[in-house]
């Protein structure tokens, strides 16, 4: 694993910005407050991974979602709903979601790799990441004006219309689904992740249908009992990059957690997903998995043995309220989510490259290691003003179709 300047493309902006990636700089306020704005696609750098790197994370990228899987089952014998800060009902939500098998599409890890011994899973978003316009379209992009000929890993556009052509043939979701963002964020990055996510369910031949989740209504009549669009129609499946920890605090979220509903939403994601969703399955995966080479210690509540750890909010985003604890650093971030439990886990120094200090985001697609996202920051936590940089896998050739169809076959 190498890192590489190079010239952005000429009109490097307008070209994302036109591929969906709207978001291609993070506004910041300088010491005086004046406005300003850090790159957050930065395409004047790349990574050079080999194929025999990828081939390793790509296989503890799938053991560690098996992993997390079987936590999921622990966390539900061993948590109560007090203990996640969950309002009564949610785990046994989230249970019936697990039993029934309810499908998830998507999840990607945090990973600390830089190329010298086994990738150290930071934790995983498995509820609601984003980052899939950056990884499935502009880096994607990308390589095809610049690097042409040789391949990237990065397979999760053709995995994510296979997933929703999958759900097609099944019969799962017949009167067509839902995609919710939320009209909060004003970045444009919710809306056009949701916005992709769409057009690959469309692409697999299903209907699908799109607004804010705040335009979400409720039908409260006899007869109906049901969620409704801003057109009054029945919403009977739906994707929501909102999260469940979030939206079971809230009126409409009891509607969910008391069932209510006379015919159920299907929700992607399911509320089981809320157990991959929060720090607190780190100290069980250490538990199930002592010495993994894949995990770090971690532990709820206190640090015990360890001597240099970050600790971290159970439902913390974006490195907020993260304290970092290490022999010649000591950092304390501030935020929204202060007054949460705090899970503590081993600190290990992110990897260096030319003062970028870099985390994967390796992406899983139903279950499946679907190819990664490389992000920089220039301090120990990776945080809003991180980078994106796009990879190429420097000693393979570009596939052909028939190759990568029998590849997302297998």
């Amino acid at each position: 694993m190498r890192r590489h300047a190079i010239d952005p493309r000429t009109g490097w902006r307008d070209t994302v910005v036109s591929q969906g990636l709207v978001f291609p700089v993070t506004p910041t306020t300088g010491l005086h407050g004046e406005e300003s704005e850090v790159v957050y696609w930065n395409e004047s750098a790349w990574y050079d991974f080999t194929m025999a790197e990828v081939e390793r994370l790509e296989t503890a990228t799938e053991e560690l979602y098996g992993m997390c899987l079987e936590a999921a089952r622990e966390m539900l014998r061993r948590y109560t709903d007090d203990d996640l800060a969950l309002p009564a009902g949610a785990l046994a939500l989230a249970r019936e979601s697990l039993g029934r098998g309810d499908p998830s599409v998507y999840a990607r890890f945090d990973l600390a790799y830089g190329g010298d011994g086994p990738a150290k899973m930071l934790e995983i978003n498995g509820d609601t990441p984003t980052g899939l316009v950056e990884t499935a379209v502009a880096q994607w992009r990308w390589l095809e004006d610049v690097f042409g000929r040789y391949d990237q890993w990065n397979s999760v556009h053709d995995r994510l219309v296979r997933w929703w052509g999958e759900a097609a043939a099944a019969g799962r979701y017949p009167e067509g689904v839902h995609f919710l963002h939320s009209a909060a964020d004003d970045s444009g990055e919710e809306e056009m992740t949701v916005t992709y996510l769409r057009d690959t369910a469309a692409s697999a031949g299903l209907a699908t249908y799109g607004h804010a989740i705040e335009k979400l209504g409720w039908d409260d009549d006899d007869r109906g009992r049901r969620f409704v669009d801003d057109f009054d129609l029945t919403v009977h499946a739906a994707f929501k990059l909102y999260p469940w920890e979030d939206m079971l605090h809230e009126e409409f979220g009891a509607h969910v957690l008391q069932g209510r509903e006379r015919r159920p939403v299907q929700w992607i994601e399911p509320a089981w997903k809320l157990l991959l969703s929060t720090k607190a399955i780190l100290p069980v995966l250490w538990e199930l998995f002592p010495g993994h080479p894949n995990l770090l210690p971690a532990y709820l509540g206190e640090p015990r043995e360890l001597t240099e750890w970050v600790a971290k909010p159970l439902w913390g985003r974006e490195g907020d309220n993260v304290h970092v604890h290490a022999d010649d650093l000591e950092q304390v971030n501030d935020g929204s989510y202060g007054d949460q439990p705090l899970v503590y886990q081993q600190y290990t120094r992110l990897p260096d490259f030319d003062g970028n200090r870099v985390v994967l985001g390796s992406w899983v697609v139903g279950g499946r290691s679907a190819g990664c996202l490389v992000r920089e920051s220039d301090g120990p936590v990776t945080d809003y003003y991180s980078r994106v940089v796009p990879h190429v896998i420097g000693d393979a050739r570009m596939p052909g179709h028939d190759q990568v169809q029998a590849w997302l076959a297998q």
